[in-house]
């Protein structure tokens, strides 16, 4: 089953500038998909559409099989939330976790226990209920990328959509979030965009590789990583760093 879908997407800014070029893509019902390119070549962007925060010029947004407009996006921010790259700044740090988690709640009109919801999602990320009743400015940055992890969850997602989260981080909390990631993939559906392919390798089982606004290569992560059909995958792959030996 098709949760997301763009078809023949085009989208620009002023000037014509052109940041996506004929772009299709379907997410997939349990089949996470990793988004890599490099800066500029229009991960971000895409993610934007998917969310509903910008719509495109020409081409369409499906989501559930429905096409996304003013008519269907209440029911498409319960159906898919985001999760962003830094957790320094995507915490208001004068709110409470509680106060963080349950303002989505209201946003969305969701009828729930929020006590009972706010100690569902911080269980989900691995957090103590004594959490809630902090504030942001008391939690390392991985504990604040759960929060925020909690915050998207607390909706009930069908799809999580993530834009480089764990690159702000150390490596030994990236490794932990990866885990919780790919704890979190067997209840719903990932995209993750990110420029680590360690990262997507890890969570992704379907790649879809962007160059300066399209897409050039995709299909399953191992197949492409191991023999990639386009010139751009294997100059990225070659521009991996690799240790001495």
């Amino acid at each position: 089953m098709s949760l997301l879908a763009l078809e023949q997407v085009h989208f620009g800014f002023s000037r014509g500038t052109k940041v996506l070029r004929d772009v299709s893509l379907s997410v997939t019902q349990g089949q996470n998909l990793g988004i890599v390119g490099e800066s500029g070549s229009g991960k971000s962007t895409l993610l934007r559409l998917l969310l509903g925060l910008a719509a495109p010029q020409t081409g369409r947004v499906l989501s559930a099989g429905q096409p996304l407009d003013r008519s269907t996006m209440q029911a498409h921010r319960r159906f898919v939330q985001p999760v962003f790259q830094d957790p320094y700044t995507s915490l208001d740090p004068r709110m409470t976790v509680r106060q963080i988690l349950t303002e989505p709640l209201r946003a969305l009109g969701l009828a729930a226990d929020p006590e009972a919801e706010v100690l569902r999602a911080l269980s989900a990320v691995r957090l103590l209920p004594e959490a809630a009743d902090r504030r942001p400015r008391d939690f390392s940055g991985g504990q604040r990328q759960r929060i925020a992890i909690a915050r998207a969850l607390i909706a009930r997602p069908k799809v999580l959509l993530a834009d480089e989260p764990v690159s702000a981080l150390d490596l030994s909390t990236r490794a932990s979030l990866i885990d919780l990631f790919a704890a979190l993939s067997q209840q719903l559906t990932l995209v993750l965009v990110s420029h680590d392919l360690a990262v997507i390798a890890a969570l992704c089982p379907s790649l879809v590789v962007m160059e300066q606004g399209r897409i050039v290569e995709t299909g399953p992560t191992r197949q492409i990583l191991d023999a990639p059909a386009h010139a751009y995958t294997r100059r990225l792959l070659a521009s991996l760093p690799r240790l001495p030996r």
